[in-house]
């Protein structure tokens, strides 16, 4: 019987590489996102190309109804949760005078009541059905380290870091562990592209110089690849990784190293 693998946010961007990365592990995939064509498509790809059983669900995640019932329909279509992945997120880049309180709480809420959700339907489903499992927070650098006009973003991600730990020692009688991937730059991916304006303007630099400026900034001089988070799910969500829980684990090419 494949293993059981959840991915909130994973109708696009990093959360669909995911997705497709544990449906070629051999993984059955339960795929969430806000956009429920784009979840639906996704599982039909991963079912078409690595012939496991995978599910598309349109859910908010900060929306306890329709999480809570989410899940419900998920252990009743799969059985079981071995892996849950919460790569859901947001991200507003303004200067604190000028920062909104709507940005605020939105990004609070996908950020961080998101994955409270999540996590606590997951649990309920690995406990009530005996399964040693994984949840694992695609978390950030700027969950270590403050971020300059970042605040919402860097407050949400050091709130995930608290919650993560709390959970781990709520969990680990079940034998479920959790833990954060404080990931460095995703330059390529579509959320940092979108910043990339907002940055220039911070820094005070053409827009052409933003992505060579914080590649500057890593000792192993490159932005976080997609992979480098896929490999990562794979050895923590595993039995390999079977004595680590509560972590935060950098994956910045030694940008952050603690």
């Amino acid at each position: 019987m494949n293993k059981v693998a959840v991915v909130v946010g994973g109708g696009q961007t990093l959360g669909e590489f995911l997705s497709k990365g544990l449906g070629n592990a051999k993984y059955d995939v339960a795929v969430l996102d806000l956009n429920g064509e784009n979840a639906a498509n996704v599982a039909k790809e991963i079912e078409t190309e690595f012939g496991v059983k995978a599910i598309g669900y349109k859910v908010d995640a900060t929306n306890e109804v329709e999480v809570i019932n989410t899940f419900n329909n998920i252990k009743n279509d799969f059985g079981k949760i071995d892996l849950m992945i919460y790569s859901a997120g947001v991200a507003k880049s303004k200067k604190i005078t000028e920062f909104e309180l709507k940005d605020f709480e939105i990004t609070m809420a996908v950020n961080t009541t998101g994955y409270f959700l999540c996590s606590r339907e997951t649990a309920k489903v690995m406990v009530d059905t005996q399964t040693p499992g994984s949840i694992i927070q695609i978390n950030s650098k700027s969950g270590k380290v403050g971020s300059k006009h970042n605040s919402a973003y860097s407050a949400s991600k050091f709130a995930g870091v608290g919650l993560t730990q709390s959970l781990a020692l709520d969990l680990a009688e079940h034998n479920i562990r959790v833990n954060s991937l404080m990931l460095g730059n995703l330059l390529k991916s579509p959320m940092f592209q979108s910043l990339i304006p907002q940055y220039a303007k911070k820094l005070g630099i053409p827009v052409e110089e933003v992505e060579q400026l914080y590649i500057d900034k890593v000792p192993l001089k490159r932005g976080c690849d997609y992979s480098d988070v896929l490999n990562s799910i794979l050895f923590y969500g595993s039995e390999n990784a079977a004595y680590m829980t509560g972590q935060s684990i950098n994956i910045t090419g030694g940008q952050v190293m603690f």
